[in-house]
This record gives structure tokens, sequence and C-alpha cells, in this order.
């Protein structure tokens, strides 16, 4: 009997599977994406903006900047990005709330429209000012989606692939990494005259994300906790999970309903003072924080100057720079595998989840599932410590020793593979009550510039 039920119950599942595919891809193009790639592109444009910035000041006072100046302007321009993450941050949570998860990632992205008219114009206007106010406005778009796309999507995945689907945010950080570094290639927008245009591209996944979010459901959770709409909660699971038993799955959100009414919602200060809370929140603070101060901003920072000592030919170095980010990719897709329940992959075939856990179906038995989260994090971390130190003493005696360089090269792609394992991937949807949980993981990533 089963047997005659599975060839019409695969059509149906397949569209639900592409669905939640259309929802991680719409929420991730504009969310994680945006900011792994702005990220990025602002390595390729760098020589050309300090030359921009110091000839607009001499044509303002007859006077060029000083050096020092032309680094300290450009110093600022960098973390402006940061700095606008942080309020980005701040205002994610009273937006998730007021909008809902959905409408908040279509309304961030006039941060990005206008954000790139100032980069596109920066140049004509001979305004350097204006690269440093786009950058503040994409650093707040960054803020913004990095809170709510996890949050979005953790509250629209089923429970046996929620894990997986969280995974996507950190393999669309990696896409938009290797993106920008492609895009910035002097082929195509790493021109000494398009570098406006380069900056301006973050336009296109503001765009795709405009297009393609309207034509997925609200999160249910949100239409029905925050909202109070049943009927509007039940049409968006059944988008989602089909027209299967959803019974189960609607009297979960009813009794946390239930237990959410008469509170409001915590500020990230606030979660200390809650006793049930203190422990999971300790833990949240301990690894965002080891994940922005581990060092693998740094060897991305390193990576060109390494690698032109290391004999790499100046216009060769962008090419090799690309294969940093393709390290993480890799790591992330892995990652994912890793976090896709095997017994999902059958019905799977038609999501994003599926296709990597197939792929990677050998390497999942290897990892969460026999060591754990605690194992790969712990292992992770020592391994970059590792070739951390070894980078660090390989650059010091590069003076005596010359081939110390290609062991400095080898470190910084062993110690971005050996953040992929365990620390690269974290996603805390377990620690703390959801939304309350992503907002302080998503205000841990900014404090420290990268």
């Amino acid at each position: 009997m089963e047997d005659e039920l599975e060839p019409s119950l695969r059509p149906r599942t397949q569209i639900q599977g592409r669905i939640l595919l259309l929802t991680i891809c719409a929420a991730g193009i504009g969310g994680t994406f945006q900011f792994g790639y702005n990220l990025s592109i602002i390595n390729a444009p760098t020589s050309h903006i300090q030359e921009f910035t110091n000839e607009t000041w001499q044509a303002r006072t007859g006077e060029p900047l000083p050096d020092h100046l032309i680094l300290l302007m450009w110093s600022l321009i960098v973390s402006l990005y940061p700095l606008g993450g942080l309020f980005g941050a701040l205002l994610a949570g009273p937006l998730a709330i007021t909008l809902g998860r959905k409408k908040s990632l279509l309304v961030n992205n006039i941060f990005v429209v206008l954000a790139a008219i100032l980069f596109g114009f920066s140049r004509k206007a001979g305004s350097f000012e204006m690269i440093m106010l786009g950058r503040l406005l994409v650093g707040v778009s960054a803020g913004v989606s990095m809170n709510i796309q996890p949050m979005y999507l953790g509250e629209s995945a089923p429970k046996e692939l929620r894990g997986a689907v969280a995974m996507s945010s950190a393999i669309f950080t990696a896409l938009g990494i290797v993106m920008g570094q492609v895009v910035g290639l002097r082929e195509l927008l790493g021109d000494p005259q398009a570098w406006p245009l380069l900056l301006a591209s973050c336009l296109v996944p503001g765009v795709l994300q405009l297009a393609s979010l309207p034509l997925v459901p609200e999160s249910p959770r949100y239409l029905l906790i925050d909202c109070g709409d049943t009927e509007a909660c039940l049409a968006a699971l059944r988008r989602l999970r089909g027209s299967g038993d959803l019974a189960r799955e609607l009297e979960e959100l009813e009794e946390e309903r239930a237990a959410c009414q008469g509170c409001r919602a915590r500020r990230p200060w606030e979660l200390f003072q809650h006793r049930a809370l203190r422990r999971q929140v300790t833990s949240l603070v301990v690894l965002g924080s080891a994940m922005e101060l581990c060092g693998n901003d740094l060897m991305y920072a390193y990576a060109s100057s390494v690698f032109q000592k290391a004999g790499v030919p100046e216009a060769k170095v962008q090419y090799a720079t690309i294969g940093t980010g393709s390290c993480e990719l890799l790591m992330a897709i892995v990652s994912l595998s890793q976090e896709t329940p095997s017994h999902c992959l059958p019905h799977t075939s038609g999501t994003m989840a599926g296709c990597m856990g197939l792929c990677f179906l050998p390497l999942k038995c290897v990892a969460v599932e026999r060591m754990g989260r605690r194992v790969l994090l712990i292992g992770g971390y020592s391994l970059m410590a590792c070739w951390g130190s070894i980078f660090t003493v390989a650059l010091c005696l590069q003076s005596s020793f010359p081939w110390t360089l290609y062991l400095a090269v080898a470190c910084i792609f062993a110690s971005i593979l050996s953040f992929g394992i365990g620390p690269g991937g974290l996603v805390p949807l377990s620690l703390c009550p959801f939304p309350w949980c992503l907002c302080l993981w998503g205000h841990l990533h900014w404090p420290v510039p990268s």
C-alpha cells in the first residue's frame, strides 16, 4: 500500500522542497551573501580608492594628503562597515517584531539601494564622504539581515532540516566572499576606472531578493505568536510542509504562544538577569567571542602580502586569494552535509540540503553524529591556534629563511580549513529562546572590525 501511495506523494514533496529551497535562496542572497560580498569587494579597489581620496583632497585644498592620513581615511572607510553592522544588529529585533521576518528583509534593501547610489556617483561628485556613508549603510543592512535571516529560516524549516537550513547562512556568507573576490578581478570590475561600479554592484543581490522573497510565505511562528493569526499560520505551514498532518506542529506553536503571553521581548543585556537563561547566554557569549577573536579574518588580511612575498606574481595574487575564499565555501558545504539527517536525504532531493547531503554523504558520519559539536569546536580552535603559531614564527623568520614563506602560505589555507571544521558553521539555534538568542548572537559579530 505504501508503494502505491509513494509515487503520488513524491511530486507534492518535491514542490514543498522547491518552496523551501526558494525560501533559503531568497533570504540568503540578500542576507549573509550580501554580508560576505561587501566584506570582500572592498579589497580589490584599495589602492584606487586611496588615490581617489588623495586626488579629491588635493583638488579641494591644493595640497596632497600625507600618507598617514590617507591610511587613516582608508581605515575609516573599512571600519564603518562593522560599525554600521552593530547599528543594524540593534535595529533587527524591533524590525523583526514590528514588520515580520520577511517584510523586514525586504525593507532592509532600502539601505542597499541608497548605498549603491552613493557608491555609483561618488567619483562624479568628487566626494569620498559618499563612500564612507555608503559603507555605513551597507553595514546597517548586513547587521539587520544577519540577525533576521537565520531567525526567518529557522522558523520556516521543518525540525528535521532546521540544522541544515541554518547552516545555509554560513554557505551564503562564504559564497558572497568568493563572488566578491571574483567580481573584483581586473578582468571584470577590478579595473582602476570601474571601482564605483564594483562597490555599487551590491545592488544586484538586493534586487534579486526583492524579486524572489515576495514569492515565499512569512514565518509561521511570527504569524501565530506575534500576530495571533492562526489561519495565516496554517496557510504558511501548508505551503512549506504540504497538506500532511500539521496538528502536532501547530500544537507546539500554540504552546509556545501561551507561554509567551504577557511577556515582552527582552533586550540583549536583560538576558543575563534571567536565571533560567544564564548558562545558555554565557555559552553564547563565549562561543560568539571565540569566533570573532580566533583570527580567521586576519588570515584573509595577510593573504595577499604573503602570496606576493612567496613569489606569486602580482598579477596572479588575485587568483590565489580566491582560493582562500573557496576553502571556506568548501568547508561550509561539508558542514551542511554534516547537519542533514541521513533519514531525510531520500525525501529532500529537491532541496539544497538534500543535494549537498548526497554529495558529501561519506563525510557525514565522521563529524557531528559521532563526535558532537563540542569536539569539533575544540578541535577546530586547537588546530587554528597551532597553524596561527606556526604562521607567526614563519613570518618572523622570513628574512633568515626565505622558505618559511611557503610554510606561511600553507598555514593560511590550513587555518581557514580548520575554521570550517567546527567554528565556521556554528549557528546556536538551541541555546536560548529563538529570537532573543539570535539577536544577541548577531550583536557579538560586530564589535570586532574585520
